[in-house]
């Protein structure tokens, strides 16, 4: 079998022109070509176009990238990770595409396959789907998605044989896999290329026919960045929070999988136990989540979707993120708990965005949204300026039309069906009057 380039990080840059539209794998820090970045930091390549769910950390990675000021536009997911992303976007020194982080994944591997598109319910109704095809497809709006194909990918792998095949490791699959089929120029960066032959060939996740070089680079923690330590993420959690995360946890039965979201959601992971029979799932890339560890990061544990080092319980499993957001599309996750910035009474969500903001982090929130069989909203009852949170009609961007079935919060528990808002539960030592007052939207009491 042919014989892939190996070549120096440095060597491997060069290959990368001004003007060249580029992957870059990774989530956050995780499964990123963090040493081929760096040395493209170090060309007089400028004017790039970058497709990448997220653009590094503050000078690291592509946020190296971003600082030199070789990057002219962005085309993710979620880039609010890196303030500096944001500043840049508000100063008009990149140009910007958001897409959801589902149809970002999956319109790379229509890409890679030679398909020119798809359709989707994801965005539809949202601003993000403003000026884009829709259809009626099965009896739900779908917006059309284009391939995304890039001249370069710059891709990580955990091992890599000389014939180019390459295996990844847990949660670094995320955007790599897909990635690596769908650019003219694809370039590997890998811990570890061995000889031909010391990969199983029944464990090989990217075939060699896909990769063009080959780079060998070891990984430190201080490059995988504040996923490098579970210490550098860990917050103060009041009571206030747990008590919304206990009752979301009643909701729950054995045998369910659950999507966790970011904030208060993630609560719900370190009050589950393995007698509760829940299987977690995040959408970059596993099944199984497991707590957090008491100490370690990512070159040794997975990472959950807020970038978190977590373990893996008994029977887990790790894929991509074009498999994940699959499994979300096809019905495949029976609950998504997510917060919320407004919930409106006919159970539209919005949380994601507030006007005036560029609109730069969706996530994988409105695949979630349309995807789950099953959407519980967690979240304190009233802003901290105490504006109600539960609204009449949502006046911040939408993720989802009519998509909320729960709503918890510190003072109550309300549904949603096709008769409007209805009040479930009071919390403990919470009055209807005090959960009238300080809601926004019209609701009926049980």
């Amino acid at each position: 079998m042919k014989q892939i380039p190996q070549l120096s990080a440095e060597e491997a840059a060069r290959l990368v022109k001004p003007g060249a539209v580029m992957m870059v794998g990774g989530f956050g820090m995780t499964g990123s070509p963090v040493h081929l970045l760096h040395a493209l930091a170090q060309t007089d390549a400028r004017d790039l176009t970058y497709i990448a769910n997220n653009i590094g950390e503050p000078g690291l990675g592509g946020g190296r990238l971003l600082r030199n000021g070789q990057i002219k536009k962005a085309v993710g997911s979620y880039f609010t990770s890196n303030r500096e992303v944001v500043d840049a976007a508000l100063s008009g020194a990149i140009d910007y595409e958001l897409l959801p982080q589902g149809s970002m994944a999956e319109a790379i591997r229509a890409g890679g396959a030679g398909i020119g598109g798809f359709y989707t319910p994801t965005a539809a109704g949202t601003v993000l789907a403003e000026g884009t095809e829709t259809k009626t497809l099965n009896g739900r709006q779908q917006v059309f998605v284009a391939g995304l194909r890039a001249d370069v990918a710059l891709i990580r792998a955990r091992r890599a044989d000389a014939v180019g095949n390459l295996v990844y490791h847990m949660t670094e699959r995320n955007f790599n896999k897909a990635m690596a089929t769908a650019a003219d120029l694809v370039i590997a960066e890998a811990e570890e290329i061995v000889p031909v032959g010391a990969l199983d060939p029944d464990h090989i996740h990217t075939t060699g026919n896909y990769v063009d070089y080959l780079v060998e680079a070891k990984t430190t923690l201080q490059e995988l960045g504040t996923s490098g330590d579970v210490r550098t993420l860990r917050g103060k959690v009041d009571e206030k929070r747990m008590r919304i995360a206990r009752r979301a946890l009643a909701e729950l039965k054995a045998g369910d999988v659950v999507n966790l979201g970011i904030g208060i959601p993630t609560l719900v992971a370190d009050l589950i136990t393995s007698e509760d029979g829940i299987i977690l799932h995040t959408e970059n890339g596993m099944l199984g989540v497991g707590p957090a560890p008491e100490e370690g990061g990512a070159l040794v544990y997975p990472v959950n979707a807020g970038k978190a080092p977590v373990t893996a319980l008994p029977g887990s499993s790790y894929f991509d993120s074009a498999d994940s957001f699959a499994m979300i599309r096809g019905g495949h996750i029976d609950v998504a708990i997510m917060g919320a910035l407004q919930v409106d009474e006919r159970g539209n969500l919005a949380n994601w965005a507030v006007p005036g903001k560029p609109l730069l982090g969706v996530g994988g929130a409105m695949d979630l949204a349309s995807g789950a069989r099953r959407l519980i909203i967690t979240m304190t009852h009233c802003n901290r300026d105490g504006g109600a949170k539960l609204v009449k009609q949502c006046s911040l961007p939408l993720t989802a039309v009519s998509a909320v079935d729960l709503a918890i919060t510190e003072l109550a528990v309300f549904a949603f069906d096709s008769e409007g808002m209805r009040l479930v539960e009071l919390m403990p030592g919470v009055s209807l009057d005090e959960a009238r007052a300080k809601t926004g939207a019209r609701f009926r009491a049980s």
